[in-house]
């Protein structure tokens, strides 16, 4: 399932490393975290998306505290 979302992040470098840590989360098949549109993508399995979404959500916040996903 694939879905995106509006997030906020506050520059291009958090947002490559948010990106390269969801991407290598179990479940996740791509993930894109764009700083200028402000956009969060998340493509992972369907069974179990709500789940990784929330963790990739965690995960991207141990990173950048200010990452936030309008859900």
């Amino acid at each position: 399932m694939k879905k995106k979302f509006k997030c906020d992040i506050d520059c291009a470098n958090c947002a490559a490393k948010v990106e390269r840590a969801i991407s290598a989360m179990d479940g996740v098949h791509d993930v894109k975290v764009n700083f200028m549109m402000q956009k969060f993508t998340l493509d992972a399995d369907d069974d179990r998306f709500d789940e990784i979404l929330h963790k990739a959500i965690e995960e991207g916040r141990k990173i950048e505290p200010d990452f936030r996903v309008d859900i």
